[in-house]
């Protein structure tokens, strides 16, 4: 193995399926770690690699001021490239496995209460030719949790208007089917009766080009502030909203899994919360003597 670096990120590229931004974010980790661990020497600096050597980098990564995620995330890259070399034979064993992460917080991503939620859909967008086309990016975020790439990446060929359902490419080139509702197909057949039939994306610029993500971001954030939330809204926030909002009416748990993409029940729960009302609801209804006499 001549680069094992390079073989690592092209099994990503080629065998994982990994995204252009994952593989970006992955190079510029262990770059960072092979800078440090080799000293900016060429040879066969892998071998002396070892706990210490993990260890001191994770030291390092905190004296820079770097929070707790961040140098939780370059630690998992390297040990995620251990693992592929000792599969290889190239290492022995995966020492970055031996070296605990820092503790990380586990911050809960906003979502919208469904009164929020209901002034951001309803209200008029900016005016334009892109009023239809915007409004129909909000409703369908909203309407089906997809994630702004996915959103982004959908061409006219993906919706079936008939079922009020879009076929959705996800993380790993995973093919799910997301259904949308009312309000969104309205949404949604306004875009198209401004936009016309044309093949290509469902979402497109002034150019014709596909919305990138930074715009559907720009829509949402523009929406946001013309009706007066103060607090900051993404795409990744109408997300959490969808799931949230399906769990608070007695949508099951796994069900939401499907929906949003997730391989792992656990992703699930941690995007998901339980309101205090629902939960006191759920209390008063099934506690023997929550209820006084």
């Amino acid at each position: 193995m001549k680069d094992p670096l390079v073989a690592f990120l092209r099994h990503l590229a080629s065998e994982q399926d990994a995204s252009p931004h994952t593989l970006r974010s992955y190079r510029a980790d262990l770059l960072e770690f092979v800078q440090h661990a080799s000293h900016g020497e060429r040879g066969e600096w892998l071998a002396a690699v070892d706990t210490r050597t993990v260890r001191a980098f994770l030291v390092r990564l905190h004296e820079r001021g770097l929070d707790a995620v961040t140098i939780a995330r370059k630690l998992a890259a390297v040990r995620s490239w251990f693992r592929f070399l000792v599969r290889r034979g190239v290492l022995e064993r995966n020492v970055a496995r031996e070296v605990r992460g820092p503790r990380t917080p586990k911050k809960l991503v906003s979502f919208l209460p469904v009164d929020e939620a209901a002034v951001l859909m309803d209200a008029r967008p900016a005016g334009g030719p892109e009023r239809p086309r915007d409004a129909a990016v909000l409703e369908l975020l909203y309407a089906s949790g997809l994630r702004v790439s996915e959103l982004a990446g959908l061409d006219l060929d993906d919706v079936d208007r008939a079922r009020q359902t879009v076929r959705v490419l996800g993380k790993g080139r995973k093919e799910r089917i997301v259904p949308y509702g009312g309000r969104a197909a309205s949404a949604l057949a306004a875009h198209l009766a401004s936009r016309g039939d044309d093949r290509g994306p469902l979402f497109a610029n002034r150019r014709g080009g596909r919305l990138t993500v930074r715009s559907i971001h720009s829509i949402v954030r523009r929406r946001a502030l013309a009706c007066g939330i103060t607090r900051r809204v993404s795409p990744h926030t109408l997300r959490h909203t969808f799931a949230t909002h399906l769990l608070d009416a007695g949508a099951d748990l796994r069900m939401i899994q499907e929906l949003l993409g997730h391989s792992r029940l656990s992703t699930t729960q941690r995007y998901t919360h339980v309101g205090t009302d629902q939960l006191m609801r759920a209390y008063d209804a099934a506690h023997p003597r929550a209820r006084a006499k």
